[in-house]
């Protein structure tokens, strides 16, 4: 007799169709799977006989045939094991094939029959809509699964759970979506003594959604500016939500927290490699440029991160795209993020302090800021300064205006931006002013006659690229858009400018 059970393989975000056919056969008791299964595949027979055993159920000695079809696509992952178990429980008359026809199965199965989490639920559900098949899936998972309204979904915690409500003899409720907590970090901008200049910059930053290069010596404050940033940028909408949540559904990080409901916030290390800033690895998974999507990537000591890394940022900061290309996977995840990086000036960190510098200054300034390539630089919209705190600063009691007020800013001067592109056609139309092009710039960015002119004499002076030009752009909109104001005009750009300089010593 053969069976057949609907499952899933991930391309990317991009979802495919699994066919198990399972057939038992007469010949010598054997169990085998094909279909180009990895080693988690493979193993799942082990997996799978135990929790039949663990039911009270036998394999019967007959010879045992798994085919994953495609036979040609990779299959990897341990969400296999629930649609391989089901299918051998229907090949053995235990379910009905009629009633299984009509759902995808995803889940890894424990050797006592528990069905544990697996990544890619979200993703899966959404197809499993797509293709109006319900889906079966972890119980923990049930409420990730959930925000596909309209699909049916059986969430068992057990293989006998499942088993017993295709039977009859107990009833499985529909889960009930769920949002991952939101609850506040503590972090306030009010905790930050001086920097005004600093936060003025943040704030532009957020308003707009530009990239931001902070330069200054150890303890100035710039980790704990970067950290401050997502308190003032808007919540995710519903769609941006969903979006954010199916990537860190494939990279197996969303867990049982449900959808995401605050902007993600990245930081890695500065040793992490290539493959894991841009993506890749064996299954090609998503890299933290990935998973910060619609978020922020905040790369601390940033010209001591890899060359070779920094590099792969300069495509997916442009397009907000990343395309892994390996032997055996090409996939594309989205990648539209905020950067936000700091340095220091030198590698002591003390090149503006004659007292403190080392005897190698100015040219360890030069060396060490060379790390960061011209390219790379030019797609940053934000340069900004941040000196070290003096003591009388520190003595100073907390600024009065804290990150409460200056969001309130932030999502006015965004809903601003919201209300002016919401009439372009979805294809063309950004989410912030740092996704505007070019053509449209001219459109809702062209300055007043004395913008143009100290914008085209500053362009000429500080030898700006037609990128950096644009950003100059980009970030005089977002100025004005915190004024209220509806036209650029020239303390706009002017003001645009101060955040737009080459690297110092260079």
């Amino acid at each position: 007799m053969t069976a057949r059970i609907t499952t899933v393989a991930f391309a990317g975000v991009e979802v495919l169709d699994i066919d198990v056919q399972v057939q038992m056969g007469s010949g010598l008791p054997a169990f085998a799977v094909v279909g180009l299964p990895d080693k988690a595949v493979a193993e799942s027979r082990e997996r799978v006989r135990a929790a039949l055993t663990a039911l009270g159920l036998a394999l019967p000695p007959k010879r045992i045939t798994v085919n994953l079809a495609p036979a040609d696509l990779l299959k990897e992952g341990s969400h296999f094991d629930l649609p391989i178990a089901l299918g051998l429980l229907t090949a053995m008359g235990v379910l009905p094939a009629e009633e299984m026809a009509g759902y995808t199965a995803l889940g890894e199965l424990a050797l006592d029959a528990r069905i544990t989490p697996v990544a890619g639920v979200l993703p899966a559900a959404i197809h499993s809509l797509s293709a109006e098949r319900g889906l079966i899936c972890p119980a923990a998972q049930g409420g990730e699964a959930a925000w596909a309204e309209g699909l049916e979904i059986l969430a068992p915690g057990t293989l006998l759970a499942l088993v017993n409500h295709f039977k009859g003899s107990q009833v499985l409720s529909p889960p009930k979506a769920r949002l991952a907590e939101g609850a506040a970090d503590g972090l306030d901008l009010a905790d930050i003594k001086g920097q005004e200049s600093a936060k003025r910059a943040l704030e532009v930053a957020a308003a707009g959604g530009h990239n931001l290069l902070m330069a200054g010596p150890p303890g100035a404050g710039k980790s704990m500016l970067a950290a401050r940033l997502p308190g003032i940028l808007p919540p995710l909408t519903p769609a941006e939500a969903l979006e954010v949540s199916m990537i860190h559904s494939v990279a197996g990080t969303l867990g049982e927290a449900g959808l995401l409901r605050r902007r993600p916030f990245r930081d890695p290390h500065h040793s992490a490699s290539l493959p894991a800033l841009a993506g890749g690895g064996l299954r090609a998974k998503p890299g933290e440029i990935s998973l910060a999507h619609l978020g922020v990537l905040f790369l601390d000591e940033l010209p001591e991160f890899q060359r070779g890394a920094l590099e792969a940022l300069r495509q997916p900061l442009e397009t907000g795209r990343v395309s892994v290309a390996r032997a055996n996977a090409h996939v594309t995840y989205p990648a539209r993020v905020q950067l936000i990086a700091a340095m220091n000036p030198c590698r002591c960190g003390y090149l503006d302090d004659p007292a403190q510098a080392c005897a190698r200054a100015p040219r360890c300034a030069a060396d060490y800021q060379a790390r960061i390539s011209g390219p790379l630089f030019d797609r940053i919209d934000l340069h900004v300064d941040v000196p070290a705190v003096s003591a009388a600063d520190l003595s100073l009691p907390p600024p009065a205006e804290g990150s409460e007020a200056v969001a309130a800013r932030v999502a006015a001067a965004r809903a601003r931006q919201a209300a002016r592109y919401e009439k372009l056609p979805a294809a063309r139309r950004p989410r912030s002013n740092a996704e505007a092009d070019g053509q449209l710039l001219e459109e809702v960015a062209a300055p007043d006659s004395e913008g143009r002119r100290l914008l085209t004499e500053a362009a000429e002076a500080m030898k700006l690229s037609a990128r950096g030009y644009h950003r100059v752009l980009r970030v005089a909109r977002s100025l004005a858009d915190l004024e209220g104001a509806e036209a650029v005009r020239r303390p706009h750009i002017a003001e645009a400018l101060t955040y737009r300089r080459s690297l110092p010593g260079r």
